[in-house]
């Protein structure tokens, strides 16, 4: 008898917990949502939400006449229900795939990403990568050139080349700034200016930012036809990133062409990252136009990885406005990474390192830096102008 009790005891102090693994009971509820409902979207659980999309009073054909027209048994709830999940007949005088979605609610995630981790994660990247360098030039200190210099100089850029570099230099600068402007002003500048001042600037640097991107994009492709060619890794360059380019150590000069390895990198972290980012941007130029999320995510639900990963597809049927959300959170997300890249290329190219700003001005530089940094381009050069490299001349 004992035992019996004990069991019957057991059983009954179980049942809250089978409770909670069974399915929501609805039926009581009238089909609304439950308590359990609510704990488990907010411990993040996905959760099965037909029991609300499905609720749109459309079952009694007969005594619901149109769904914003005389309800009958449709409730408020039913109907609103319907205009959030899209699936109220609307009839509109406008026009366009956004005319018939009254209601989405993706908003509210898109808004809390954006000031939230894309803003935060954001400013610690380029933040993270000030510090970098800022402890390679108390480590490392200015690269010099460490031989004599000849003061005979040899072309390394032309005119055309030196254009582009410049046209995308300074249109990455420009849209760079007032990106960070219009994503970070509302937080940390817009206290300081007020809201007049700031909305005028804002107003301005939309305008700019939205322009300045066809000049971007155009330097991008010039550059990418220019020098594609010379950006083709090698052999090389496997040499070079062996001794990190001579970049830690003085005296270490491993050979490489016109590009070495570390520039490469750049080169083809630029073409990605700007064809991926002018997507985004013409995607936000031209919004409802251009949709690319939906299609990408069906072709990485094609190789089986998301599933893989988390067990789920990604979503291959988004809304106009879902799309557009996407887009400025991806262009945000690459605008960081990128940023961050071309501040260390900047100063590689300016303070960091002797001589290397002549390149892009003058387009000259000294055959001692070519030498140093380019000896496989500098003896091409030599051959070409039927001159034999100073390095194979008795003298050295």
């Amino acid at each position: 008898m004992r035992a019996l009790l004990w069991i019957a005891l057991s059983f009954l102090l179980a049942l809250p917990a089978l409770a909670q693994d069974a399915a929501p009971d609805r039926s009581v509820t009238g089909g609304a949502q439950t308590l359990e409902d609510i704990m488990a979207r907010q411990r993040g659980e996905k959760l099965d939400d037909s029991f609300r999309r499905d609720a749109t009073g459309q079952g009694n054909v007969e005594a619901l006449t149109g769904q914003l027209g005389t309800r009958g048994v449709a409730s408020d709830s039913d109907v609103f229900r319907a205009l959030r999940y899209g699936s109220a007949n609307t009839t509109t005088s406008a026009s366009g795939p956004t005319a018939g979605l009254l209601i989405q609610d993706s908003g509210m995630a898109w808004l809390t990403f954006r000031e939230g981790p894309l803003l935060t994660y954001g400013l610690y990247i380029l933040a993270g990568m000030t510090l970098v360098i800022a402890l390679f030039w108390a480590i490392r200190g200015k690269i010099m050139i460490e031989g004599e210099k000849t003061g005979r100089n040899i072309v390394r850029f032309l005119s055309i080349e030196r254009f582009a570099h410049w046209v995308m230099a300074v249109s990455f600068v420009l849209l760079g700034l007032t990106g960070l402007f219009l994503i970070a002003g509302r937080k940390f500048l817009l206290p300081w200016m007020g809201h007049e001042a700031y909305a005028s600037v804002a107003l301005v640097g939309k305008w700019v930012h939205n322009n300045v991107s066809w000049a971007f994009m155009l330097a991008l492709v010039m550059v990418f036809v220019l020098w594609v060619h010379h950006n083709i890794p090698d052999r090389t360059d496997i040499k070079w990133m062996a001794k990190a380019g001579g970049l830690f150590k003085k005296g270490v000069h491993p050979p490489a062409k016109k590009f070495n390895a570390g520039q490469k990198i750049i080169f083809w972290a630029v073409i990605l990252l700007g064809v991926s980012i002018s997507l985004s941007g013409l995607a936000l130029l031209f919004p409802f136009e251009i949709s690319v999320f939906a299609k990408t995510f069906k072709i990485i639900n094609a190789t089986g990885l998301p599933q893989l990963v988390s067990g789920a597809s990604l979503p291959e049927v988004l809304s106009p406005y879902e799309e557009i959300q996407l887009s400025q959170l991806w262009h945000g997300i690459v605008a960081f990474v990128f940023i961050a890249i071309i501040i260390a290329h900047i100063y590689l190219g300016s303070v960091g390192m002797e001589g290397a700003i002549d390149t892009m001005g003058t387009g000259e530089v000294d055959e001692q830096w070519a030498k140093e940094h380019h000896s496989l381009w500098y003896e091409e050069e030599m051959e070409k102008a039927k001159i034999a490299p100073k390095s194979a001349t008795p003298a050295d």
